[in-house]
């Protein structure tokens, strides 16, 4: 670290010499490189924790591949030797393979986790620590998904080996799917994790969970793509933010949008990201002086 060795006298005139100060801008690279450590931390003790609980890790994984398989094996079989909304049966393949990797890096279980969190008390000894308990979750769920990529590349090799899909990506369109996919990441994280906090008001936050689940797979593409929705279901999709988690950056890998629509939709998961942070912001700073007035 550097230091300004330029001595001081303070006001009061008391003689005594000020020690060392750092120079401005040094301790933010500080602090960004011991909260590297901290997430390294974090990871080591999640990966051995999760590696303790190879069955249930197992159990959670063949949930995740299930779901995707479902639709994959139903809407290749509608399409059958013709096509549904300009989708082929091996369109259906790469749509649903995409689907399952971008679900993959996507996805949090943080709304099911904090109602027990905070029912159960644990949440306090969390906030006792000098980091908001956001980045002990996003560690762990990242954590998870570096463990359990070793699972899932196989398995989508395996479908792309058995499905035949089509895949039309040019470099440009991959390129771009990385920030697409990374914004995906950041405003889902954000959105589940805002929602997860109504456990701060009600203890029936499993129906609030339920409700978006059922919008989520209906207007992300999870249940279809959003092609095959009604024009009115299209636009409300494309103005709620479920599009842009899921089918937006399926679409960018599958090479269905032009390059001028896939920047315009980087700029729009943008203005979610900031929307969903300042929203996060918010309802963390009222919701946490609620937890803490009730004695937590």
């Amino acid at each position: 670290m550097q230091y300004d060795t330029a001595q001081t006298e303070p006001e009061d005139g008391a003689g005594i010499v000020a020690g060392p100060q750092p120079l401005a801008g040094t301790d933010r690279g500080w602090r960004l490189i011991g909260m590297a450590g901290v997430y390294r931390a974090i990871f080591r003790a999640s990966i051995a924790v999760m590696l303790q609980y190879r069955i249930a890790l197992l159990i959670w994984m063949l949930a995740h591949i299930t779901e995707p398989l479902i639709h994959l094996v139903v809407w290749t079989t509608v399409a059958g030797s013709g096509r549904v909304a300009g989708y082929a049966a091996a369109d259906f393949a790469a749509y649903y393979i995409a689907l399952f990797i971008v679900n993959h890096a996507t996805f949090t279980w943080i709304i099911y986790e904090y109602e027990f969190e905070i029912r159960e008390g644990r949440l306090s000894a969390k906030l006792l620590k000098p980091l908001t308990p956001m980045h002990m979750y996003l560690a762990d769920n990242i954590s998870w998904k570096l463990l359990s990529t070793t699972v899932t590349l196989p398995v989508a090799a395996l479908l792309t080996w058995h499905f035949r899909p089509e895949f039309h990506p040019v470099g440009l369109e991959i390129a771009l799917f990385v920030p697409a996919l990374a914004l995906a990441f950041g405003v889902r994280w954000l959105l589940e994790y805002t929602l997860a906090l109504a456990a701060f008001w009600t203890t029936r936050v499993a129906a609030c969970n339920s409700v978006y689940h059922l919008v989520f797979w209906f207007l992300a593409g999870m249940v279809a793509p959003n092609a095959l929705l009604p024009d009115w279901l299209q636009a409300v999709a494309a103005v709620l933010p479920f599009r842009w988690l899921l089918a937006f950056p399926i679409e960018v890998l599958l090479g269905r949008l032009e390059t001028a629509a896939i920047l315009q939709g980087l700029l729009i998961q943008c203005l979610w990201l900031g929307l969903a942070y300042g929203l996060h912001r918010f309802v963390w700073a009222v919701g946490v002086r609620r937890y803490s007035a009730v004695g937590a």
